[in-house]
């Protein structure tokens, strides 16, 4: 058996070519590592589960609702609230933490790194600099991927989407865990600090879902620790939007912008809406941002002022040489179109690389190794950058932090130095808001296309970071460029500003890659603390994602696609009407009678071939005049549960001793349920008979066997369902529809494509 070390062996085959014989399978299964590892993207994995979403409204509900009374339902509603204002709290205390660590740990890099080149510029062999650079850098990045490929491996990449599909439903193994969330916190600062080309933004809407789903539970699993609060909240239903609110304040946190992480959350995110859930959510970002922004001015000294609202802070924009006018609009539109195709290069580069990596690079030891080259690469394409330029500008007036001489003039340092010997957040402001003339066109060229294809190697890696500093920094690096040469065209014309172009640049770059329209432009506004360019950035956004398009689907989609993840999109395929439920459905269905035998119930949950979660509940003793029709619907983990308390009819009679189950138990046992194979049942108990009239949902939702492919999907897809039964018009059960019957059936090439399924 296969072990899952990395973050994109999700999507592993290795031994599932569906048309290969048994002969062959028998053979492949001894090589514990096989070479290569064949994976075909028109797979679907089933090993993913669907969240259920939607409540079990049985007898011990009903029950539960009769007992709460009004006041008991405020309360409920009170400790939403707070929970959602502890959300924010504590996204925004692990985004300080983030911030000052990488802060004060690359400058420590960056200080011990300039000391040597300058030292050795002066005596000559400056070899030995490079060599520290690179060393540092790699020993860094090692640590850094060592946690992720050996502990954590879902903690790689930026965690956006393994989220996106967590809030459409799917049941990512440990996504939410506090361990993956320790190890992204770490891999961050180290990936950061180690000079790759990353961000951190991007790992905070990772980090802000765990935190969410870990406190709306009350306790933590891993720790084994129960602090008997928030029961109520144990359920599939209520942690999804929880982790809706999580991503959001991870958004603002990052980004400094509680509307954009509502957006965010909104288009990328939940399934579900409702305006209740939006008020938490803008609640839940507001807090994080101004967490945030307190603890920041704090720790930069002047504690009233409030300055810093996110991680990354683009700087003000000046209104008055920052206007634009309307013959600037066609070349807003022009960028947009450049963005969209490089970014769908970018994208279409990255894919062939992930395909690459599932193939041949899924052992751990062979991720770190290939991390630490990317590191030992990128400080030597850097050193050897800078090493050629020869663009040098005057030191004083200038903001830079570090700033290199080389072989410049005394009094001057080099412009190169200021883009690479930076981490990205610093020179992409630079990139924003330095005067014109601090960049020679050579310069912002060159870092362009080696910055490019840097950061196109580096996603996918398995360290945890994310990648929309890096498409912004690619971006304003070409934005600038453009608006040098526009003002070299029209003789230095006013509104030529290359900081202008430079923002324009680096929205369309983004927009490019990740595909992200609404949420994006307010997430740029509301960094750059500028409405006046909410029009341009939405055109710019909206040309480079049809532009995009076209060619190749967003960054996140394709690898949600390449990881065989069953996610429904909002609609059905739209050519699929002619697809009715009988011909999408999975037949035969393993039905339970309502009063089931105890070792039947066992026999099917143990049956290892059918790994099936829900099971419709027929009428029990259908004589000839009767229909085994259907009655309800009973989980897997229920009936686990009520095996592991031994709920028989033949103890009901000693119920004065044994107290009837509560939901409580239920929620008790939620979110790790134990295996069948960890309850023990005598001989004797498997001849008594277990009643499931109580637990099973009497209600479930059911379609007749005519209904089109479209209708079963709007169905399933807007009530967040994970079974849906198909009868027919005697009310028997004839199949069941779930997650990945409709997620097969997707639109390719040539028309309506189906996909194959696959154990991996």
């Amino acid at each position: 058996q296969l072990t899952p070390s990395s973050f994109l062996r999700i999507g592993q085959l290795s031994n599932v070519d569906l048309n290969e014989d048994v002969r062959e399978l028998e053979t492949e299964l001894p090589r514990q590592h096989p070479n290569e590892i064949p994976h075909n993207e028109k797979l679907l994995s089933l090993k993913y589960e669907s969240l259920d979403y939607d409540n079990s409204e049985n007898q011990l509900f009903l029950e539960e609702e009769r007992r709460i009374n009004h006041a008991a339902f405020r309360t409920v509603e009170i400790k939403r609230w707070v929970i959602c204002a502890m959300i924010g709290i504590l996204t925004g205390l692990v985004a300080c933490f983030i911030d000052i660590v990488v802060e004060n740990l690359a400058g420590l890099k960056y200080r011990v790194v300039k000391g040597n080149i300058d030292k050795f510029t002066e005596k000559g062999g400056l070899s030995f600099s490079l060599l520290l650079w690179a060393t540092l850098n790699a020993s860094v990045v090692m640590v850094g991927s060592v946690i992720v490929a050996f502990i954590e491996p879902v903690a790689a990449g930026s965690g956006i989407p393994q989220i996106k599909c967590y809030l459409n439903g799917v049941k990512i193994p440990h996504v939410v865990r506090l361990k993956t969330l320790v190890i992204k916190v770490c891999g961050v600062i180290l990936s950061v600090v180690g000079g790759l080309a990353v961000g951190k933004e991007g790992p905070m809407i990772h980090s802000g879902a765990v935190i969410a789903a870990g406190i709306s539970q009350g306790r933590s699993t891993s720790l084994k620790r129960d602090f008997k609060i928030f029961e109520y909240f144990r359920r599939d239903t209520e942690k999804r939007d929880f982790v809706s609110a999580g991503a959001a304040a991870g958004v603002s946190a990052a980004f400094g912008a509680p509307v954009g992480g509502v957006l965010f959350s909104l288009e990328e995110g939940a399934s579900f809406w409702n305006q209740f859930l939006t008020w938490r959510i803008f609640f839940a970002s507001m807090i994080s941002t101004f967490t945030l922004n307190s603890v920041l001015s704090v720790y930069h000294g002047n504690a009233w002022d409030l300055s810093s609202p996110g991680l990354i802070n683009f700087g003000r924009f000046d209104n008055e040489k920052m206007g634009y006018t309307i013959q600037e609009i066609p070349i807003f539109i022009f960028m947009g179109v450049v963005g969209g195709i490089l970014g769908a290069l970018f994208n279409a580069l990255n894919y062939w690389l992930t395909m690459f990596r599932i193939r041949y690079i899924h052992r751990p030891c062979l991720q770190v190794v290939e991390a630490m080259l990317v590191a030992a690469v990128t400080a030597t394409v850097a050193f050897v950058m800078i090493y050629c330029s020869r663009d040098c500008q005057p030191i004083q007036g200038s903001s830079v932090a570090y700033p290199l001489q080389l072989f410049c003039a005394d009094g001057e340092y080099n412009s190169m130095a200021t883009a690479f010997f930076n981490t990205p957040e610093k020179s992409v402001v630079n990139l924003f808001h330095d005067p014109p003339g601090s960049y020679n066109p050579m310069t912002l060229g060159m870092f362009t296309l080696v910055y490019f294809f840097l950061a196109c190697w580096t996603y996918g890696l398995t360290v945890s970071a994310g990648v929309f500093i890096p498409s912004l920094l690619i971006g304003a690096a070409w934005g600038r460029l453009f608006g040098i040469s526009l003002s070299y065209l029209t003789k230095g014309s006013i509104w030529a500003d290359p900081g202008k172009y430079a923002l324009m640049g680096a929205a369309a770059q983004l927009g490019g890659i990740v595909r992200m329209t609404l949420s994006l432009t307010v997430i740029m506004m509301e960094a750059t603390g500028n409405v006046t360019y909410g029009f341009p950035i939405m055109l710019v956004l909206m040309t480079a994602k049809i532009v995009g398009d076209y060619f190749v689907e967003g960054l996140y989609d394709m690898h949600i696609q390449l990881q065989s993840v069953p996610f429904l999109h909002w609609e059905a395929p739209v050519t699929s009407h002619s697809l009715t439920a009988r011909s999408v459905m999975s037949a035969p269905v393993t039905c339970l009678r309502r009063i089931e035998r105890v070792g039947t119930v066992v026999d099917i949950l143990s049956d290892t071939s059918s790994n099936h979660n829900g099971f419709p509940v027929v009428e029990s003793n259908p004589d000839a005049t009767q229909v085994a029709g259907l009655r309800g619907l009973i989980l897997r983990s229920q009936l686990i549960v009520l095996l592991k308390h031994k709920v028989f009819v033949e103890r009901a009679n000693l119920s004065l001793v044994q107290r009837r189950l509560k939901l409580k138990d239920f929620r008790d046992a939620y979110p790790r349920f134990p295996p069948i194979q960890s309850i023990h049942v005598s001989q004797d108990e498997r001849e008594c008979m277990i009643d499931l009239s109580e637990f099973m949902n009497p209600s479930p939702y059911t379609v007749p066997q005519e209904a089109s492919l479209p209708r079963v999907f709007k169905l399933f897809r807007a009530l967040g369902l994970r079974h849906l039964v198909v009868v027919d018009n005697r009310n028997e059960v004839v199949g069941m529809v779930t997650r990945k019957d409709l997620a097969r059936y997707r639109l390719g090439k040539e028309g309506l494509e189906e996909l194959s399924l696959a154990q991996t």
